[in-house]
């Protein structure tokens, strides 16, 4: 018989999060009934809304065949609702990511559904927003045409403030949800995601001109929006076909392909490389005792933790089960050694929350070192690997290296009379 956090899986959330995510959807209901109990109908605003999302039905549609990758992914629909925010009243604005979010549901990728809903819930508020500050910078006129240079200003804007705030509400979201484990910088911006804010603000401009001038320039402006968003979620399956889905490391296959790129390098300029085996201890006690689900936020939890201590050249996967591998470049001994030390002493205060309780781990790691310990992938994952079974022989969370070979008896024995080894 399924619990009620099985049928509901909002109440198996922190409660700070549920009340957070239904505060935000609450005044995000809240808002569109006061909007909607003050804004006169009027057909040519309800028509313009309905083209508006058609474009959109039609982009995801269009790009359904693709798919959508799991986890935050960017879809340009944005070219759809900002429009809404600049043409019409702003009660469009918070509608407008109703019936795009129940579609992409149903056509695209199911997920669980309060997801949905508070996604549906943050853009509104966002566009909303935008919306009211824009009508307001146009005195009030809600058909404001955009081809002044203080309405394209305006615009823009209120575009920005439009990305500021959902990608606000979203973060804190994140934060509330694993306060611990959350960093702002990497939620809140990076150059990837700011280069993809341009370009949906630019989008959103565009084609809230065209349809200020006529709608029927929609006709026009959806095949780039197509290709732009096939183009897009292209990238993003392509992106995700490299990585491990439970930890956002490379994936065994990528990571080799990186690995043997680099080592080609390192043999020609001839600078130094370690490699690192990193082995959860005791793992399978973890999945026994708690379950898989707990097992897989234990491996997230230490691929966070294992990234946060590499710089940005370094190249981390995950190589299958509780295993994960580090190459480092220009790494010699000494180097791999404090870098294993500190990723292991990094992952031992890791605490991942399950329930009334917390959950620790340690690690252990094999290093092997080019040249020192093997010349190809395959030799140093080889001495690497020997490393790490003979730190787990050894008790567990610890470093170890190859043991040297013993010299033969005849070394041994000119060694003994004094000669060179």
């Amino acid at each position: 018989m399924l619990s009620l956090a099985d049928r509901w899986p909002l109440l198996a959330q922190p409660a700070a999060l549920v009340a957070y995510l239904c505060g935000t959807v609450a005044l995000a209901l809240g808002v569109a009934v006061c909007l909607a109990a003050s804004t006169p109908f009027r057909w040519p605003e309800l028509l313009t809304f309905l083209a508006l999302m058609a474009c959109g039905a039609v982009c995801i549609e269009a790009t359904r065949r693709l798919g959508m990758p799991a986890g935050v992914s960017r879809d340009l629909l944005s070219a759809w609702w900002l429009p809404a925010a600049f043409l019409l009243p702003p009660v469009y604005a918070l509608l407008a990511p109703l019936p795009l979010q129940f579609l992409l549901q149903m056509r695209v990728r199911q997920t669980v559904l309060y997801r949905r809903v508070f996604s549906a819930a943050a853009i509104g508020l966002a566009a909303g927003t935008a919306s009211m500050i824009f009508h307001a910078a146009a005195s009030g006129d809600a058909d404001v045409p955009l081809g002044s240079g203080g309405a394209l200003a305006a615009a823009v804007a209120c575009g920005v403030i439009f990305t500021v705030l959902n990608t606000a509400l979203i973060a804190i979201a994140l934060y509330v949800s694993d306060p611990g484990n959350t960093r702002w910088r990497e939620a809140l911006w990076d150059r990837e995601r700011v280069l993809l804010d341009v370009v949906e603000l630019c989008l959103g401009v565009l084609v809230a001109i065209a349809c200020a001038l006529s709608p029927l320039l929609l006709l026009l402006t959806l095949p780039p929006v197509v290709l732009l968003q096939r183009s897009l979620l292209h990238a993003q399956l392509t992106a995700a076909a490299r990585t491990d889905a439970k930890t956002g490391l490379l994936n065994a296959t990528a990571w080799q392909c990186e690995a043997d790129t680099e080592i080609v390098r390192a043999r020609r300029t001839g600078e130094t490389l370690a490699l690192l085996i990193v082995d959860i201890d005791h793992f399978k006690r973890v999945n026994d005792t708690y379950g898989h689900l707990v097992g897989d936020q234990v491996l997230a939890g230490v691929a966070d933790a294992l990234r946060s201590q590499l710089r940005d050249y370094d190249v981390v996967g995950r190589f299958g089960g509780e295993e994960f591998v580090v190459l480092l470049p220009r790494a010699d001994v000494a180097e791999a050694r404090r870098v294993a030390e500190r990723l292991r002493s990094r992952v031992g205060r890791v605490a991942i929350p399950v329930e009334d309780t917390m959950i620790s781990v340690t690690v252990s790691a094999g290093v092997a070192v080019m040249s020192l310990h093997g010349d190809d992938l395959i030799e140093l994952l080889a001495a690497a690997d020997l490393a790490l079974y003979r730190a787990k022989e050894l008790g567990r969370d610890r470093i170890c290296l190859p043991v040297a070979p013993e010299p033969p008896p005849h070394a041994r024995a000119d060694n003994a009379d004094g000669g060179i080894p």
